[in-house]
């Protein structure tokens, strides 16, 4: 009698069978260019208001968050109507029908509606303007509309690379050095679009993160509350050894060089009341230490890989709080209190011209902004369940985005 051995049984999933060459289409490298654009645009845009005040629709910064709608929208739809009408079956098979006639990936989607968000914030910012003058704060009505479009773009890009690495892994007939120089490309595209999206997470919450409320408890807690879901989800979803800091080195590079660039401008004020006269752009901020603790979390989810992600949570979330708290409290002290931190280097001297360069609390901590001994212990606690709950989310969240096939 003769043995044979059955084949495998078929996973319960979906399996998309790939065979030939997988090359990195344009509308990636596009996508990607467009985050960039949006969320330097926007950093700019910040530091206009800071050192100019009242923009036009059409004022440089807004030309360039519009140059990244544009790239989006119009690559990413020319995509879409390219596998409608004239891709093949291989093609739409890793697509997803939408209104039951287009066929576009989830990441070209969130691209296009992003797109249209963000032309669609750029009259109602200026309308708002003319009505109702200068914004006070960050999320105004227009500007949510903009933060949810570039959101929405900077995510569809990110999307879009993980997409085409995980069909990557599926393409067996293909040339191993070719593969492994495709799959360095997409991680360092991945990480550009991660990064990306990680700073303009940090400038929308960059009101309620300033460098003196790092003595305050309240500051770990939205940080705890916001970032780990965000990381540990990158980890999950990209299986690299160096994936969350690679993330955040691409957030602070980004940062650093929007704070060493712009500041070498001209500028003044247009805008009154001037009570800090200045002659160029300030610049934004320095960025928050996130490398520390993603540092740590990539050695430790490596270290850990085999548990299962109930304990790796209580094991991320912990060393995410004890590092990123470490690391910030003294960067906090430096960057307020040191006449070391107030140069072009670390841009703790900036001041927006409406504020008066003589405040008493401009170089030292607000008395409001100190919490008691008890008060930081029990802020610290409530950020250590954040950080587990927000760690235990993003793991979940990030073996969903490993599983993407379009």
């Amino acid at each position: 009698m003769e043995n044979t051995l059955s084949p495998p049984p078929t996973p319960p999933r979906r399996i998309i069978a790939l065979h030939g060459n997988q090359g990195i289409p344009f509308y990636i490298f596009a996508t990607v260019f467009s985050s960039f654009c949006v969320i330097t645009g926007l950093i700019w845009d910040i530091c206009w208001h800071m050192s100019i005040g009242r923009d036009g629709l059409f004022s440089p910064p807004h030309l360039i968050i519009y140059l990244g709608a544009v790239v989006s929208g119009i690559f990413s739809g020319y995509e879409i109507l390219r596998i409608t009408f004239w891709g093949n079956p291989l093609e739409k098979s890793k697509s997803v029908k939408v209104w039951g006639f287009f066929y576009s990936s989830l990441g070209e989607l969130f691209c296009v509606w992003g797109a249209l968000a963000m032309l669609t914030s750029a009259p109602f910012d200026d309308w708002w303007h003319n009505t109702y003058g200068l914004d006070i704060t960050i999320l105004s009505p227009p500007h949510t509309i903009l933060a949810l479009g570039i959101i929405s773009v900077q995510f569809g890009a990110m999307i879009s690379v993980i997409s085409l690495k995980n069909h990557n892994k599926l393409f067996s007939n293909d040339n191993p050095e070719k593969k492994k120089t495709r799959n360095r490309i997409l991680f360092w595209l991945f990480s550009l679009s991660a990064g990306f999206l990680l700073t303009m997470w940090y400038t929308l919450l960059s009101e309620e993160m300033g460098i003196r409320n790092t003595h305050k408890s309240d500051f770990y807690v939205v940080a705890c509350i916001v970032f780990p879901f965000f990381l540990m989800a990158l980890g999950k979803a990209v299986k690299n050894k160096w994936t969350i800091t690679a993330v955040t080195v691409i957030y602070s590079l980004l940062m650093l060089l929007t704070l060493w660039i712009i500041p070498l401008f001209p500028a003044e004020p247009k805008l009154g009341p001037i009570v800090n006269h200045i002659d160029h752009y300030q610049g934004f901020k320095f960025p928050l230490l996130l490398i520390v603790p993603a540092f740590f979390a990539d050695i430790l989810r490596n270290k850990f890989a085999y548990l299962n992600d109930w304990i790796l949570t209580l094991i991320l979330g912990t060393a995410f709080l004890l590092t990123f708290f470490a690391a910030q409290w003294y960067a906090g002290t430096f960057l307020v209190e040191s006449p070391y931190a107030r140069n072009w280097f670390f841009g703790s001297h900036y001041w927006y011209f409406g504020s008066n360069p003589n405040w008493e609390f401009r170089y030292k901590f607000p008395t409001w902004a100190l919490d008691t001994t008890p008060e930081l212990i029990k802020g610290l606690g409530i950020a250590w369940v954040s950080c587990l709950i927000s760690t235990r989310i993003g793991l979940k969240w990030g073996n969903w985005m490993n599983k993407i096939q379009r």
